[in-house]
């Protein structure tokens, strides 16, 4: 009698939770799209605004726009030639972006396209921008072809902002900001 009613509870208790992912799924995919059809500002490589709203391209990552790269021995503005670019594919004809995510930062994600034309593949594709979990292909396809960024040396834009953030925070001396991760880090561990 006892295995019987842990059998009941354990079904139960199965029901319930798979219910709960079942109803979350169920909100997630009901969240209403955005599409924003028409002219957009172009932020830097992978951001673009619109009528006051922030959009971040989804799955790609392009330099900041006060970043520098290295080709042919020379440094060359990586982040400003990679908001050319995302200005000259949105200017192409008309765009069209979707989403239904935001961001921690709160821009909506989204997937932009002219016709045919995947304009957040196209950045990678093209090495202004790398893959940041959505066009590995297409990465693969820039590095082979040493095109943008792929063509010399550069610092993924994520490990770039990051630097960035410690030295700031650190009132502009890099060994102070790695001084200071450190302490932050060893705070985390030993209370």
């Amino acid at each position: 009698m006892m295995r019987s009613g842990r059998l009941f509870r354990d079904g139960v208790a199965t029901f319930a939770l798979l219910a709960i992912i079942a109803l979350l799924a169920w909100k997630m995919n009901n969240r209403p799209e955005f599409i924003q059809t028409g002219s957009f500002y172009v932020i830097d490589g992978d951001t673009l605004s619109t009528g006051g709203e922030r959009l971040r391209l989804k799955g790609i990552d392009a330099p900041e726009y006060r970043q520098r790269c290295r080709r042919d021995g020379a440094d060359w503005a990586c982040g400003e030639e990679a908001r050319k670019a995302l200005a000259i594919f949105i200017k192409t004809g008309t765009p069209e972006c979707r989403g239904r995510e935001r961001d921690r930062y709160g821009r909506m994600l989204v997937t932009c396209a002219i016709g045919t034309l995947d304009i957040n593949a196209a950045m990678v594709r093209n090495g202004m921008a790398v893959s940041y979990g959505g066009y590995a292909g297409d990465e693969r396809v820039a590095r082979q072809a040493k095109a943008g960024l792929w063509a010399g040396d550069f610092e993924r834009p994520s490990d770039y902002r990051h630097d960035e953030q410690m030295t700031h925070a650190n009132g502009g001396d890099p060994i102070a900001g790695v001084v200071g991760y450190l302490r932050q880090l060893v705070g985390w561990i030993v209370p």
